[in-house]
């Protein structure tokens, strides 16, 4: 019998490799993007839906208003995301208070009620470093708890959780997936800006890999 799955997507970099590798094989039929007030969502849900109608996969939107309310993140108040900087600091700033178990019950429920085997999530070893909600440990217990919150029991998929960024655009380029189509800035702005912790992550591994190409495209096209 045939598997079929869903995936959190925000269309950024780890979710879009992780759609791209897995669609196929995990017959990945629904993306749900969250839209919890934060600055860059417009260009998200803009993304998300790109990359669903480029893979031909349902694409949902998710509204949880009352998580901004709860959280002091720079992604969603009136401070300033932090730039030109990758650290514990910059981190924290734009931590969102267990946005990823959140996401993941919430993906676990579809599962249920829709009969989806697996749940699939861009979790990776660079992000590790700073967010407890991307850590290979995270992904196991929340499994673990999908055993006995669900009828179900679909398996989370974290396919780039030993991976790096600069690992994550070699796969992509690797496998053509279509890196153009990403966005990943924290910021409200059209485009990316190219110097918040997302863009400078993402910046670094394209440099890594030099793919001066596709830098021009991401980050200078108008």
């Amino acid at each position: 019998m045939m598997v079929k799955s869903l995936i959190l997507l925000s269309g950024g970099l780890d979710s879009l490799v992780s759609l791209g590798l897995e669609k196929e094989e995990l017959n990945i039929e629904l993306a749900l993007t969250f839209d919890y007030g934060q600055k860059s969502v417009n260009k998200e849900i803009q993304a998300s839906k790109n990359i669903c109608d480029f893979y031909k996969i349902n694409h949902k939107i998710i509204k949880l208003d009352w998580l901004k309310n709860i959280t002091t993140t720079s992604l969603v108040s009136e401070d300033d995301i932090p730039v030109n900087e990758i650290s514990k600091n910059s981190a924290k700033s734009v931590w969102v208070p267990n946005r990823n178990g959140l996401f993941l019950n919430i993906a676990a429920s579809f599962a249920d009620s829709y009969n989806y085997d697996y749940i699939l999530i861009g979790a990776n070893k660079e992000e590790a470093e700073n967010f407890p909600d991307n850590t290979k440990e995270f992904i196991d217990n929340i499994n673990k708890a999908f055993e006995f919150s669900t009828l179900k029991k679909p398996k989370v998929v974290a396919p780039l959780i030993n991976y790096t960024k600069n690992d994550i655009v070699m796969l992509a380029c690797e496998q053509n997936i279509p890196l153009d189509m990403v966005m990943s800035c924290y910021q409200a702005q059209d485009g990316h800006c190219g110097i918040c912790e997302s863009c400078t992550r993402l910046k670094h591994a394209l440099e890594y890999n030099h793919a001066q190409d596709l830098i021009e495209k991401i980050f200078y096209k108008k």
